[in-house]
């Protein structure tokens, strides 16, 4: 289980966040500019906190009061920015053995090829193993990107707006497979979605953002049933 009681200044909003990952996925959404991708990067340890703290399965990741900080590539998260932040030039499997070539205990050459291939294979991208970025749909760069995630096989994942660049159809599908994923790898997530139907879809346990402040959290009824801001009113009916 992920638990975040985070606090600090991102330039001139101040974020206040607490939730954890006990009931499932966690989505986080509201306004933008409401900071849920500065929180994001709070809990993968790019964004220091003034207070709080973060643990993951019972390990302190960070804890202000006993200063303690995990550096980012010790907390063993995996993390997909809104853009998947693929290298262009590199192929599917390139770009998914890139990320085990950077872990501490780098398996040999052969052997990374052979798991980046499986992920793709797992995935359903067997046959766009060789190509690059650009030749694949936006749905297919999500889920190489998925990949060169799971690669490094983390202890949780958080992804940022994993469907926006997504048309309405791709979408859809999408939401669907990795609701189902998620749930299979019961891996502690956190996903950042200003849609809706996103965040009902995908989150188990809503968290809605607000000037930087978790204004409500729940499940989308409970949210739906006493929303406690106009926005939360406006996001459920």
């Amino acid at each position: 289980m992920l638990r975040v009681d985070l606090g600090g200044h991102i330039g001139q909003l101040r974020l206040e966040a607490r939730f954890d990952t006990s009931r499932g996925p966690v989505v986080l959404t509201g306004p933008n500019g409401s900071g849920k991708t500065s929180l994001l990067l709070m809990i993968l340890g790019v964004i220091a906190p003034e207070r709080g703290e973060v643990s993951l399965d019972g390990t302190s990741l960070f804890d202000a009061q006993r200063e303690v900080n995990v550096a980012v590539e010790q907390r063993a998260i995996g993390y997909v920015p809104q853009h998947y932040g693929l290298f262009p030039h590199l192929t599917a499997a390139q770009n998914v053995e890139f990320a085990l070539a950077c872990h501490e205990a780098a398996p040999p050459r052969a052997e990374r090829r052979e798991r980046a291939l499986s992920l793709l294979a797992e995935l359903g991208l067997a046959p766009y193993a060789e190509q690059r970025p650009h030749a694949l749909s936006a749905g297919e760069r999500q889920r190489v990107a998925l990949a060169r995630a799971f690669a490094s096989a983390p202890r949780a994942l958080l992804l940022d707006e994993p469907f926006a660049a997504l048309d309405v159809g791709t979408r859809r599908q999408v939401r669907v497979f990795l609701r189902d994923y998620l749930e299979r790898l019961a891996l502690p997530t956190v996903v950042v979605s200003h849609d809706a139907e996103d965040a009902r879809a995908v989150g188990r346990h809503i968290a809605v953002l607000e000037a930087g402040r978790v204004v409500q959290s729940g499940s989308w009824e409970e949210l739906a049933a006493d929303p406690a801001s106009a926005f939360v009113r406006e996001l459920t009916s």
